[in-house]
């Protein structure tokens, strides 16, 4: 055989080799990509089932509280029984409102979320924010600021978002925030929105008791509260919000100091 055609066979053997390997690696990504598809379907699937089984679940639950009511009003305030009877109907009355608050807050995290971009000032949505939740936050003994810009940081921090979804976003980390320092007395809420690179991000800072180590990855679980009485889904509906921006959230968290909230958005 010729060196010629001896190179030859060694390069359509290599050719046949790469391939072969690039039909491998095709083969299994597809097989990656259907699995994936299939399982965004079930999910799809699950979130609709579970939508509609609670709205089916709301319709009746709203009857239960109207009836409570008329049968406050009809109670005879002569009767001996009346305090008493009152104040069980009053318990169940509140019970109920609680499992309609539940409802909604699952109804807005399972369902399906519109993005409607913009292209928005972080600052000055930050700024709103904190005129708009300082009263409140006073009331916890908690003084919410937004962070001066750095000397020659731009004054405007562009970003193309759904302002609606991210204030929502933010609020719920400030709320968290709050009932996290309440329990500490107090202390200082602050908001900062910078650029990096090609992502903006917006930080919210806290001077709470932080979060211990272990319990960091759970946090942004559905339903996982360390607060007594939280419904366990305003950090996982943060991060679902972000998520569906394509960003991410991350937490630097010291126990004793307090936690640093990042949300990650592209620009």
């Amino acid at each position: 055989m010729t060196s010629f055609a001896s190179g030859l066979l060694t390069g359509l053997t290599a050719a046949l080799l790469t391939v072969l390997a690039v039909g491998a690696y095709a083969y299994r990504w597809i097989g990656i990509l259907q699995r994936r598809t299939r399982h965004a379907e079930r999910l799809a699937e699950l979130g609709t089932l579970t939508g509609g089984l609670a709205h089916e679940i709301k319709n009746p639950l709203s009857t239960v509280q109207l009836n409570l009511q008329l049968l406050q009003e009809d109670l005879c305030r002569t009767d001996p029984a009346y305090a008493r009877v009152v104040n069980r109907l009053d318990t169940v009355q509140r019970e109920t409102s609680r499992l309609g608050d539940i409802l909604n807050d699952f109804l807005r995290y399972a369902g399906k979320i519109e993005l409607d971009r913009h292209e928005v000032d972080l600052n000055t949505l930050l700024e709103e924010l904190v005129d708009f939740f300082s009263p409140q936050a006073q009331l916890s003994r908690v003084q919410v600021r937004l962070q001066p810009r750095a000397v020659g940081a731009a004054n405007r921090v562009v970003a193309s978002v759904d302002a609606r979804l991210i204030k929502q976003a933010v609020l719920n980390l400030m709320l968290n925030a709050v009932n996290a320092m309440s329990a500490h007395g107090g202390g200082d809420l602050i908001l900062a929105a910078s650029r990096s690179g090609r992502e903006a991000r917006i930080d919210v800072i806290d001077t709470g008791g932080g979060i211990p180590k272990d319990e960091l990855e759970k946090i942004f679980k559905a339903y996982y509260s360390i607060r007594k009485g939280g419904t366990g889904l305003g950090l996982a509906m943060t991060r679902r919000i972000i998520d569906e921006h394509g960003g991410r959230i991350t937490v630097n968290s010291a126990e004793g100091k307090g936690s640093d909230f990042t949300m990650h958005l592209p620009v």
